[in-house]
């Protein structure tokens, strides 16, 4: 089991990012809290890991800290929610205040998640508050720093659709949310955490 890596980030491209640690390049897929919380490429990181074993491959899942990778492994024992399904909650709301939704009982803002029907948001709550009711979150750091010193960067619109779409969103909703918040000089993790903010509060 990969517990946890300390490298050098190669590459940051939502949900997906590459960490180089002592020659391996290791490919993880990491929330959307994580990647606000990830410095720049080239910089070294310490990321805490989860690997699912699959049939036919080895899923490596990246957290920017040990509370954010205990929810995760708490959300993929509840019946019917899977790691995209859990990666996609943890990139919608930050575990602190995830935590508070189940213990009060709040379907109303955990059904505007991406791919959360009202069956697994009672689900959730159902499975996950007694999980959760002595579980204390660290607020997450959530400082989120612009790379704008790759020359070889994509449009940062074109990355936070297909960050989007990865997440569960149709590709005209991923468009249309993207657009509506994206202004001159934005990076794509900040266009994909302004697009999540209008979500949450709509």
């Amino acid at each position: 089991m990969i517990g946890r890596l300390c490298g050098i980030i190669l590459e940051k491209q939502p949900p997906h990012l590459v960490l180089d640690v002592n020659g391996v390049g290791y490919e993880l897929e990491a929330s959307m809290t994580t990647f606000y919380a990830l410095p720049e490429v080239g910089e070294k990181t310490r990321i805490y890991t989860h690997l699912t074993v699959r049939e036919d491959t080895h899923l490596l899942f990246g957290f920017a800290n040990e509370d954010e990778r205990q929810l995760f492994r708490t959300l993929i024992k509840v019946n019917g929610v899977g790691v995209k399904m859990a990666l996609t909650i943890l990139s919608g709301i930050e575990s602190h205040d995830f935590a508070l939704c189940i213990q009060h009982g709040d379907t109303d803002r955990l059904v505007r998640l991406p791919g959360v029907g009202k069956k697994t948001v009672e689900r959730l709550i159902i499975e996950m508050r007694d999980r959760l009711k002595d579980w204390q979150a660290a607020a997450i750091n959530a400082n989120t720093t612009a790379d704008t010193s790759n020359p070889f960067k994509k449009d940062p619109l074109v990355e936070a659709e297909s960050a989007l779409i990865s997440l569960g969103y149709k590709p005209q909703e991923a468009s249309r949310y993207v657009n509506a918040v994206a202004s001159e000089g934005m990076n794509s993790e900040e266009i994909i955490r302004q697009a999540f903010k209008s979500l949450i509060k709509s």
